[in-house]
């Protein structure tokens, strides 16, 4: 006679300890921490995945694991003939979130997009002037010659008018720094005096609610209830950054459970990994491409004489099989990979040739000796598993022709920043395609208005490459760009302001009982639908 009030019992215990088990947090131990989270401020992939990838929305998104443009923030769009105007009806109902800081009285709309847009583009606006650093990637993309106006016609529609065809622009518009930001929360601030807020406690509409940063310790966010694609299975998303930062750890941490998620093992770490019956890998030829830059307006460094001796005493296959491992990574010829239109097959790299690189540079007059800085991080990502070491190789083959390089190996955030303001000879670095475009490569890298922005290390500004780059981007025939950017590649090939090193894959290591995730050949992760059983 006991037997339905002991049903019950029991069914109340299974029924807390499920509901325990499903907020069991989603722990991912991450390269870095995270630049700030005012996101059109910063150009790296661990600050996009910090806000972009889960405080923010887009107008329009990427679809996961690919670079086709999917709706988000916009249903639906219409494009003239001429390719000068977009129009994009908004998707109505899509709440902001709700926070101890701020609490909105109203839902999305146009308002939204033209703040968020308008506040890089226009100098008038009120909050354009509320950056440090600027816009990086509007600036070196040259946003502010290309958009004419961002206007609404009703509350859920916008209309953005170009001055010119933008072939890659919808794809741009799914980047992080065309994120949509809180027009009210911006007014808010504003009338406060607390935009400097609005880096430390962002506001959005994506699938995850922004709790707290505990400085290079962690970041913590909880499901958004009202995420217009349903609320994600992870009740609670944190961002192990405290001793992650070295690989090793982060796969020691993974193997220990005390992360479900590590980003970029070591690519010689991966089988040992997938041998591990509790852990798999997600893997992907990812649109990558690490690089060392040579910085152009420094002495010596300035004669492509020079750039050339530095290159061709590269020992490219050593650096990319001792980084990577045999099989991980292609060696690098052009700034982005093969699978990309207009790659310039004609392009080679020469042959090490020591006693070549010696006649350089002693025909460019550089004394024996001569030292040079490169400015490395601290920690290893997917570009560059170990810095550490690619510096020390680098090191021992300039040295094979007389030259010294100072190693300078600091925090990421630190190294980014000395980096854009010129401090470096060389700067190691690399690249993930943010939108499957070669305009993505080239813009925010090698461009004038890169040198700029501090973007392009190289501070290299090739008026003949910046036109056919300008041209390419402004035609929507895929055969006319091909050609465009192969004769532009050719232009970097011969002026060599890189040392242009591998197109690497990229590895995710995951616990067994994570489902959900979606490796991206973008580079960015999302947790949207992920979840531990």
């Amino acid at each position: 006679m006991h037997s339905l009030p002991l049903r019950a019992a029991l069914a109340a215990i299974i029924l807390g300890a499920a509901g325990q088990l499903a907020a069991k947090p989603l722990v991912v131990c991450t390269e870095a921490s995270p630049e700030g989270f005012d996101i059109v401020q910063y150009t790296t992939a661990v600050t996009a995945d910090a806000s972009a990838e889960t405080v923010f929305n887009r107008l329009v998104d990427f679809k996961p694991g690919t670079t086709d443009v999917e709706p988000a923030l916009a249903e639906r769009w219409e494009i003239s003939p001429d390719g000068l105007t977009y129009t994009f009806h908004l998707r109505e109902g899509v709440k902001f979130h709700s926070t101890d800081y701020f609490t909105p009285t109203r839902e999305f709309n146009a308002d939204d997009v033209l703040w968020s847009l308008n506040r890089q583009f226009d100098p008038k606006h009120p909050w354009h002037d509320k950056t440090s650093v600027g816009y990086p990637y509007f600036e070196s993309m040259a946003f502010r010659d290309l958009l004419k106006s961002v206007a609404k016609t009703d509350e859920h529609t916008v209309v953005i008018t170009l001055t010119r065809p933008e072939a890659p622009f919808l794809r741009d518009l799914a980047m992080a720094f065309m994120s949509i930001y809180s027009a009210e929360y911006g007014d808010q601030l504003l009338k406060a005096g607390k935009t400097a807020e609005l880096n430390s406690k962002p506001i959005g509409t994506g699938p995850f609610v922004f709790e707290r940063y505990s400085k290079d310790a962690s970041v913590r966010f909880k499901a958004n209830p009202d995420y217009f694609r349903g609320k994600p299975p992870s009740e609670k998303l944190i961002f192990a950054i405290a001793i992650a930062t070295d690989n090793n750890v982060r796969v020691q941490k993974l193997r220990a459970n005390e992360c479900q998620v590590a980003l970029y093992p070591k690519p010689d770490d991966v089988p040992g990994i997938k041998a591990d019956p509790h852990l798999k890998v997600a893997e992907i030829a990812a649109l990558v491409t690490g690089y060392i830059s040579m910085n152009t307006e420094h002495k010596y460094l300035s004669d492509v004489r020079v750039r050339k001796a530095i290159d061709i005493a590269f020992d490219r296959q050593t650096h990319v099989d001792q980084l990577f491992g045999k099989g991980n990574a292609l060696v690098a010829v052009n700034p982005y990979p093969p699978t990309m239109l207009g790659y310039n097959t004609d392009n080679r790299n020469p042959p090490r040739d020591l006693d070549k690189a010696r006649a350089l540079l002693k025909e460019a007059g550089v004394p024996e000796g001569t030292s040079f800085t490169l400015f490395t991080r601290n920690g290893g990502g997917p570009t560059n598993p170990n810095p550490s070491l690619s510096a020390q190789l680098l090191q021992a083959d300039l040295a094979s022709i007389g030259l010294k390089l100072d190693i300078r190996i600091m925090e990421w955030a630190e190294m980014l920043r000395r980096a854009k303001k010129g401090e470096a000879d060389m700067v190691s670095a690399g690249w993930a395609g943010d939108n499957g475009d070669p305009d993505n490569f080239l813009s925010p890298m090698l461009s004038c208005d890169a040198v700029k922005s501090g973007e392009n290390y190289a501070r290299w500004c090739n008026p003949k490459f910046q036109a056919l780059i300008t041209q390419a981007r402004e035609i929507s025939d895929n055969d006319q760009r091909a050609a465009l950017y192969s004769q532009a590649l050719a232009v970097y090939d011969a002026d060599r302001p890189w040392i242009s090193m591998a197109h690497p894959k990229m590895f995710t290591a995951l616990r067994e009982n994570v489902e959900g995730y979606v490796i991206s050949p973008l580079t960015n992760n999302n947790f949207a639908t992920t979840r531990v059983k």
